[in-house]
């Protein structure tokens, strides 16, 4: 794969080459090095909320295609573990259920709920055998609020991963949120994943493409601030404009916000709003094709249909649009790579630098 560098300097730098965007080698390459070792929101803590509950599920299926299952056991605690068998490689667990143990329907294997191994027919005369490698293996997971992380390699530990969500919303009651599936769904972008991202993390656009939106927000007071492995988009409203009633500790007291939107790195959108949070799961399934997942998990239904966080559908519809048909530009013969504005692309080129940072790994 060709390596690329993004100079550190926003004022001098180049954005990425259009062949990043189109490139099948790019985008192979990123299964392994970026979203084989990032934390993934795979799930809320619902899809396992009693003893013997059991989660099976593709994470990030058409993308890493790996089978991984949740449990919870009868101690009450949550498991991630292989869904794959450590005789033969059959899937364990095909449906989601209550069971008490898993057990393999290829030759019987059978595991306890947090992965040991406990039995297996036929293997009286095995030498050396039961080992931990007949053991199911783990997945580094992380349970923040009600949402359930996992990665199989992940950069960090998962605290210094959402620290700066903690630090600005933590007040919020993110547990008692309650997912609304008449409010989600999914989107099908024909365009590159991270063509996606890029587009979600400028406000620059919002008054060319979003006119409803530049409506109930101060577009010159819009800014990012940058971490680690995130950054974060702070919504200002306009005079009169819904906003959130913020604690006297929050570090944005006193300031008319009206929406906090979180870029976790690579694929993540935690969108804050006062009525509640939208999120964004961005599912890479070819180099040019997107799934982008929206969940709503409502606080206040009193607060929907204003502000910021109210067209949605929308704001996205227009997002796509835009998106798609730079896509088709980036495609171009004539196209190479163009430049960042200092005051509006921070978040771009954030990424952009952790794109270079994680592709061009060793």
């Amino acid at each position: 794969m060709r390596a690329f560098v993004i100079d550190k300097d926003i004022r001098t730098a180049w954005t990425l080459p259009g062949w990043v965007y189109t490139d099948p080698g790019v985008y192979e390459r990123s299964k392994s090095a970026i979203f084989a070792r990032s934390w993934q929101l795979v799930a809320d803590t619902d899809v396992v909320k009693v003893p013997g509950q059991l989660y099976p599920f593709t994470l990030l299926e058409n993308c890493l295609d790996e089978p991984l299952l949740l449990t919870r056991d009868m101690q009450d605690t949550i498991h991630c573990l292989s869904n794959v068998c450590t005789h033969r490689g059959n899937l364990v667990c095909e449906s989601a259920g209550n069971e008490r143990f898993l057990r393999c329907r290829y030759h019987g294997r059978r595991f306890g709920l947090d992965g040991k191994f406990q039995h297996m027919p036929e293997f009286e005369e095995a030498q050396s055998f039961p080992t931990e490698r007949d053991d199911l293996p783990r997945v580094p997971f992380a349970v923040w609020e009600k949402f359930i992380f996992v990665a199989l390699d992940p950069p960090c530990p998962f605290e210094e991963y959402i620290k700066p969500v903690v630090e600005r919303v933590g007040w919020m009651p993110v547990r008692e949120f309650v997912f609304d599936p008449a409010r989600s769904r999914d989107y099908l972008v024909r365009a590159n994943w991270a063509l996606y991202c890029d587009n979600y993390l400028e406000g620059f656009h919002i008054p060319f493409v979003h006119a409803g939106l530049n409506q109930v927000l101060d577009y010159g007071s819009y800014r990012t601030e940058l971490f680690r492995y995130c950054n974060l988009q702070v919504g200002i409203a306009k005079g009169g404009e819904d906003c959130f009633e913020l604690p006297p500790d929050s570090p944005d007291y006193g300031q008319d916000i009206a929406a906090y939107y979180f870029w976790m790195f690579p694929n993540l959108m935690l969108n804050f709003y006062p009525w509640g949070l939208s999120i964004n799961i961005v599912r890479p399934l070819s180099v040019d094709l997107t799934r982008v997942s929206f969940l709503s998990y409502v606080w206040d239904y009193s607060k929907m249909g204003v502000g910021a966080g109210a067209e949605l559908d929308k704001v996205e519809r227009e997002d796509e649009a835009v998106v798609e048909a730079t896509q088709r530009g980036v495609c171009s013969r004539l196209y190479e790579r163009g430049r960042y504005s200092p005051t509006r692309e921070q978040g771009v080129h954030h990424f952009h630098r952790l794109l270079c940072e994680f592709l061009n790994r060793e």
